[in-house]
């Protein structure tokens, strides 16, 4: 790599130098004190975010929500320095200098990674790498989609992400980069840090990939520059603002610039060395103590932060000028408000359900529960990963989103599920959006770390995830998920519905899409269901979590619990119980997280203590133990009806009596029970 004159570039650009260097040293003096942390990607592009921070990014400190900033994401969030020194010096209220004093201590806003909700201006979470690009391209696809619908006056902003080498070696990223192509996402602009340099060593030594091809490839506009020349950087930025592709900017940069670790792999991890810390400051020629940015320099930033309110209110002018109308709808959609409509809909199409009892699957049932919704929820943003005829996740009131057809708001992502679930979480985070998606369940492998991110941000997205289980037949075990549900109720604030039939499924969706910190995930039959929700109820039961289906006659001997398409099994092992006069409940729990959260007392009248109970679900047993031997059940009067193995490639009707998740089953481990 080539070496770098510090005092050259010092003398030809001095204020930008002692501005850029700010960043540099608090980076320093932070992480030195936390004894931990990621020196060298904040030191090394502190010049190419000085110049965007400088010239380009239009926000405002004061007001780190106003809608219409452009948004900057740092995808190298181990870099997180970066980003808090930027906020610090500009005059961001939530990071204060103690705030940079206490990095990645208990309690404090600036954690090791960007998490979002710490502090406002945190556009997004971007620990896992890769994760930060991939959102990218839904904040893009979220602002040409408003463009389009409030235009330009009121939607036109950029998404800048600064990205490093491991961003561009995950996966993901490669999903991201060809759907952003595709859709020709001009306003994203990602400014990668070429350092050349990961954990173990030198990039060559793992990758060997010319990423500057690889985007131009995938359709995007690409440029090189020197990362420390702010000339250059200022140029290439222009540049890319005015080209109609999304544009990529290789960054040449030094990691740990300055410091005797530069241009090594010990330059990424934590630089405390106190000796080493003053000869690097020395070399910057910075006049300053631990943690202090002197006056003059401090002053020249927060005037860059200052500039930002002046264009919020020119933005305020023109937003007055929309109609009455649109104004509360932009208002709303950006509260994460629903419309005061769909509550009634949603009743409205439950009790069509209860009087015309379709037999549909419930992805069916979820396609016309959507119908209902999308029409009056303008905000949604629905796709599918290449699976739309399967997910059903496409109603006729949306249109296509194309570089041709902006207003569009349905996405073919192509088989990219892990693509489209960061983009459905950067399309929350940027607001005004409700995201949902579709794939196989089984396919939530694939989604994992973005659907494990739309929780740990409570970023209200929805999963739409269809063949649920053994159910799905002829495709065999590869397509059939059994640990799923398990999987997905293990993770913290998430809400995982199955639903029963098209009524607990349309009151899925409602819960779904008033939520407004918890995603929620739809796990949907493709074989068609009875509707067992025959009485219209005005209250929705699935936000209980759980609730009595159909109560005992005579004495109360047995509980069957069952979710999604085993209700209708646990219903006809009802009927064979009774008519030998053994009492039986059956209680549809279409949602654990929600069931949990309800009072005790509520819980204790739906699964008292004394009768046996039975669980019955295809897939595997773990989770359902809090219901069968927890909350007044014992385990030896409790069992479970579902999968221990994975699945087999037959009609769902042979697997199922296969698997022995029959009604005959459920009442005989009743009956063994009972003794």
């Amino acid at each position: 790599m080539k070496t770098l004159d510090i005092a050259a570039l010092r003398t030809a650009h001095p204020d930008h130098w002692m501005k850029a260097a700010a960043i540099r040293t608090l980076t320093l003096d932070a992480v030195a004190a936390a004894n931990s942390g990621h020196s060298g990607m904040p030191m090394g592009m502190a010049d190419v975010a000085t110049v965007l921070f400088e010239k380009h990014l239009n926000f405002d400190p004061k007001a780190p929500n106003w809608p219409d900033r452009d948004r900057f994401i740092l995808s190298a969030g181990h870099g997180s320095m970066l980003l808090y020194s930027l906020m610090y010096l500009t005059g961001y209220e939530d990071i204060t200098l103690d705030q940079i004093k206490d990095f990645r201590q208990w309690g404090a806003k600036t954690a090791g990674h960007p998490e979002y909700g710490h502090a406002r201006g945190i556009e997004t979470t971007t620990g896992p790498l890769g994760q930060g690009i991939a959102n990218s391209v839904g904040f893009a696809i979220a602002e040409e989609i408003q463009r389009a619908r409030y235009g330009k006056a009121v939607v036109n902003h950029h998404t800048y992400v600064i990205a490093g080498d491991g961003c561009l070696m995950e996966g993901v990223s490669q999903e991201a980069i060809g759907l952003a192509g595709m859709q020709e996402l001009g306003h994203l602009i990602v400014l990668w840090d070429n350092n050349n340099i990961t954990i173990d060593g030198t990039v060559d030594i793992a990758d060997k990939t010319n990423q500057m091809m690889r985007f131009a490839a995938s359709g995007w506009h690409v440029q090189e520059i020197d990362g420390h020349n702010p000339n250059e950087i200022d140029a290439a930025i222009a540049v890319a603002k005015n080209d109609p592709r999304p544009s990529m900017i290789a960054c040449k940069t030094h990691i740990a610039l300055g410091h005797a670790a530069q241009d090594t792999s010990k330059g990424h991890g934590a630089l405390t060395d106190a000796d080493q810390m003053a000869a690097t400051k020395e070399a910057y020629g910075w006049p300053a103590g631990s943690f202090n940015v002197p006056a003059d320099i401090k002053a020249q930033w927060e005037a860059i932060g200052a500039r930002g309110a002046a264009t919020r209110a020119a933005w305020e002018d023109r937003f007055a000028k929309l109609s009455g109308t649109k104004q509360a709808e932009f208002t709303r959609a950006y509260a994460g408000e629903a419309p005061k409509k769909l509550v009634s809909a949603i009743r409205a199409f439950k009790k069509n359900a209860t009087e015309t009892a379709p037999k549909y699957a419930t992805r069916k049932s979820s396609e016309e529960a959507l119908k209902v919704i999308n029409p009056i929820m303008a905000e949604t943003i629905g796709g599918s990963a290449d699976l739309t005829g399967s997910n059903n996740t496409k109603t006729s009131d949306m249109g296509v989103f194309h570089p041709d057809t902006r207003e569009g708001r349905y996405i073919y992502y192509g088989v990219r599920e892990h693509g489209m679930a960061a983009a459905m979480n950067g399309m929350a985070l940027h607001g005004g959006a409700r995201a949902y998606g579709g794939t196989f369940m089984c396919f939530t492998d694939y989604a994992r770390g973005s659907m494990r991110l739309s929780a740990l941000m409570g970023v209200p997205v929805t999963y739409v995830m269809t063949h649920d289980s053994i159910g799905l037949g002829e495709d065999g075990p590869t397509h059939q998920p059994v640990e799923h549900l398990a999987m997905m109720r293990a993770t913290p604030n998430t809400h995982v519905f199955r639903p029963a039939d098209t009524v607990e499924t349309a009151e899925a969706w409602e819960l779904a899409l008033t939520s407004t910190s918890t995603p929620s995930v739809l796990c949907l039959s493709r074989q068609n269901l009875p509707t067992v929700r025959l009485e219209h109820k005005v209250k929705n039961l699935t936000a209980q979590g759980g609730y009595i289906l159909a109560d005992t006659e005579g004495k109360r001997q047995a509980i069957i619990m069952a979710t999604g398409s085993e209700v209708e099994v646990a219903l006809a092992a009802r009927d064979l119980l009774q008519s030998e006069g053994i009492g039986t409940r059956v209680v549809s729990m279409p949602c654990h997280e929600l069931f949990l959260e309800q009072e005790e007392s509520y819980r204790k009248r739906v699964l008292p203590a004394g009768p046996v109970r039975v669980a019955v679900e295809a897939g595997v047993k773990m989770g359902w133990e809090r219901f069968l031997c927890a909350e007044r059940g014992q385990a030896k009067k409790a069992a479970f009806v579902g999968m221990d193995s994975f699945g087999a490639s037959a009609p769902a009707e042979t697997l199922f009596e296969k698997f022995g998740i029959t009604a005959a089953n459920v009442a005989a481990q009743v009956k063994s029970l009972l003794g």
